[in-house]
């Protein structure tokens, strides 16, 4: 099983990333999509793709920030598997978008907010870290935590009001 990393021993390259990733987020929100917004780098920290969820726009129930990501990297590099990678996303993943990343070969998961509902990463299950599937990807959760949740939390109250 690996390890699940703390947000006090991640570095500066991670909340750098992660504020592109709000920004991406951010982006998503302007098109009335629920803000969640993933950046995936290579090994040497260089940005790959990035996108932001695209569900109802995109009449498309797969269209999470994180499925759309690995489409565009996997697309840009001609390759579905994507080892050596790492994945930053403003929310932690659901099970469709945590087994994607598995059938990526994605080397690490760095995550903001965490989701006690749906969250198959940490929350509910682990997977990707907990040793039953094929591959294993090293996971730091609550990056930007605040600022992640924050974005949610406003988004979700205006669109009840």
């Amino acid at each position: 099983m690996e390890k699940v990393v703390t947000p006090l021993e991640s570095g500066e390259i991670d909340i750098k990333l992660m504020g592109i990733a709000l920004e991406v987020a951010r982006e998503a929100e302007t098109e009335q999509e629920v803000p969640v917004g993933a950046v995936l780098v290579d090994s040497e920290g260089k940005i790959i793709a990035a996108a932001g969820n695209r569900i109802v726009s995109g009449h498309d129930p797969t269209g999470h920030a994180e499925i759309r990501v690995l489409r565009a990297a996997a697309s840009r590099l001609g390759n579905y598997r994507l080892p050596g990678t790492t994945l930053y996303v403003t929310l932690e993943p659901c099970a469709m978008c945590a087994a994607a990343m598995v059938h990526a070969r994605i080397r690490r998961l760095v995550f903001g907010a965490g989701d006690p509902k749906a969250g198959a990463v940490v929350s509910k299950y682990r997977l990707g870290s907990d040793g039953l599937l094929n591959h294993s990807f090293l996971v730091t959760g609550g990056v930007l935590a605040e600022e992640c949740s924050l974005l949610l939390q406003n988004f979700f109250q205006m669109r009840r009001s």
